[in-house]
């Protein structure tokens, strides 16, 4: 579909201008008749057209969707009069020109995961195997909710985890300019001065003589050579399937962060078996499925293996044993869902059981992290003014008048 210009009004008279994606010129009219606005004019919208932003679709109107698709399931109202409904009640632009084409899709006769699956950036496979599973079983309204409630759980894991990490990029992004100009431009001018005084100098000045010789001679290779590193290094993890294996396996055996990495990804994972395995999908398609839900390539080769022994007749208890990543207890709560039949509930359990321990572990960071760092910065801004000062000091208390 080609993006258009359009002008147009609405009921009561008011102008309108936008951008929306349709096949021709009488599609964008439809599209804009189903929104209340008459076309008055439209043009087709130049690909090299500058400063035209593509309005990204978050989590949260993916959650909003599910949502709002959830309570016109449960109540009963068609789903494509319910996505006609949904058209005027979306904000992001971008996003109602999806749900419009959606409804497009369904007018012409496809079900709600065909015309899902038009739009892989927005609905990835997972999302529309759900969606298709629940039209096949009848569960649509219940695998809407387990959706919603999934995506909410990421969301708000992520958030936090961005304001976790939001404190130390700030202490980093202050003191390292910091430390730079206190290195490059004032120990020099101090120790001009202090070698004028002919006095013997203390360890910890000499300490910091040395460390600022150091900054300013190879300065250059201080700020390259970790920027190189950086970016020679994601090249290689993006563009070697041995480098990401080792990376996602070295980031899961990290001290303090590995663990709690662990927790996170085996809580998606047993969130969305568990999701798919309410909804009906067979063990080995959940397995299958789920690979490309954990990121991170460790793990996802894990599972596979995990699949390939329940294909040669292992359970799934002894399958994921071996693998080495849960927890015994962890293990016996799989094992007594798959011998009582309620494996869902099991998994949903462990699902708990990680983002109970998960968010503990977030709560606890988000307390001690700042006074940490303020400590460690503490200390860094202590010994350079000790170093300076403390001279400084000795030499005027010897000075007699």
């Amino acid at each position: 579909m080609a993006a258009f210009q359009y002008f147009a009004v609405d009921r009561t008279g008011r102008h309108v201008r936008g951008r929306m994606e349709a096949a021709n010129e009488n599609d964008l009219e439809q599209r804009l008749r189903r929104m209340g606005l008459d076309l008055v004019t439209g043009r087709l919208k130049s690909k090299t057209e500058p400063f035209s932003f593509k309005q990204r679709i978050t989590r949260e109107d993916l959650i909003n969707f599910c949502f709002h698709m959830e309570q016109i399931s449960r109540s009963g109202i068609p789903l494509l009069e319910g996505l006609e409904d949904l058209i005027d009640s979306i904000d992001n632009r971008r996003f109602r020109n999806i749900i419009s084409a959606m409804h497009e899709d369904m007018e012409g006769g496809k079900l709600l995961s065909q015309a899902l699956a038009q739009h892989p950036a927005v609905f990835d496979r997972l999302f529309v195997s759900l969606i298709r599973t629940g039209e096949q079983t009848g569960n649509m309204t219940e695998v809407l909710h387990d959706l919603a409630a999934t995506l909410k759980w990421q969301d708000e894991l992520i958030s936090k985890t961005k304001l976790l990490l939001f404190y130390p990029i700030l202490v980093v992004t202050v003191v390292v300019p910091v430390v730079f100009f206190l290195m490059l431009y004032l120990v020099p001018k101090l120790v001009t001065f202090l070698n004028s005084m002919n006095q013997a100098l203390p360890l910890q000045t000499r300490i910091l003589i040395r460390l600022s010789e150091i900054f300013v001679g190879y300065w250059p290779l201080l700020l390259g050579l970790p920027l190189a590193l950086i970016v020679i290094g994601a090249s290689v993890v993006r563009t070697n399937a041995n480098a990401r294996l080792y990376w996602d396996y070295l980031k899961l055996n990290l001290p303090l962060i590995g663990p709690v990495l662990q927790q996170i990804l085996l809580a998606r994972f047993a969130s969305y078996f568990a999701l798919l395995y309410r909804s009906g999908i067979t063990i080995l398609d959940a397995l299958a499925s789920c690979e490309g839900v954990v990121a991170n390539r460790y793990v996802a080769d894990g599972l596979h293996r995990a699949a390939q022994q329940i294909s040669a007749g292992d359970s799934l208890t002894d399958s994921l044993r071996n693998l080495g990543l849960f927890p015994s207890l962890v293990v016996r709560m799989i094992r007594i869902g798959e011998t009582t039949g309620a494996l869902d509930v099991a998994l949903l359990e462990v699902n708990y059981f990680y983002q109970r321990s998960v968010g503990y572990w977030i709560e606890r960071a988000l307390k001690l992290l700042p006074a940490m760092l303020t400590i460690v910065l503490g200390s860094i801004l202590a010994f350079i003014i000790f170093s300076v000062f403390f001279p400084l000091y000795d030499m005027l208390g010897k000075i007699t008048f």
